[in-house]
């Protein structure tokens, strides 16, 4: 199920790009202030990602923005610290409110990578909606997005990943 969704992004994706009147390539670091929402009461934990972007235009004012992120997130309950790693691929429409403003939301799919004891329990694969908005100036970006998980992190409990990033990137292309 996981490839299948997978081919069928990447599918779409170099479709559009085929059609794309504009393609812009480009790497973005930033924050994470993560937590997770549910049965039990976390504390939230600050973190980082880094990825690469890409952005397709299809129309004047609409693009396609597909990233690969690696996105350190989790949360901490007192000693037990839930940190968890996600390879995320959000593919997000993006609305260009002006010549340096743009609107985005999408869904984002990410992949556990995470290892040890303290991830045994926690899902493999998260679903989540992706809602932000971008500045560019030049060649350089900054974005602020807010992550909310659709399914649960942790298996059994009431556990969905809540992400607010900030990021600033550099279009290569």
């Amino acid at each position: 199920m996981k490839r299948l969704a997978l081919l069928t992004v990447l599918a779409i994706g170099f479709s559009l790009s085929s059609h794309a009147q504009n393609f812009h390539f480009g790497a973005k670091v930033g924050l994470n202030f993560a937590d997770i929402t549910g049965d039990i009461d976390f504390d939230g934990r600050t973190s980082f990602h880094i990825g690469a972007v890409a952005e397709l235009g299809v129309a004047d004012k609409f693009a396609i923005q597909p990233e690969l992120i690696y996105s350190s997130q989790g949360a901490d309950l007192g000693s037990f610290d839930t940190n968890i790693d996600y390879l995320n691929l959000p593919i997000l429409g993006e609305y260009k409110v002006s010549e340096n403003l743009s609107l985005q939301l999408g869904p984002q799919f990410g992949i556990n990578v995470a290892e040890g004891d303290d991830v045994d329990d926690v899902e493999s694969f998260d679903l989540s909606g992706a809602a932000g908005v971008e500045v560019s100036f030049s060649k350089f970006f900054a974005q602020a997005r807010y992550n909310f998980g659709l399914t649960d992190v942790v298996d059994g409990f009431d556990s969905k990943n809540s992400v607010f990033q900030i990021s600033v990137g550099y279009w290569f292309l």
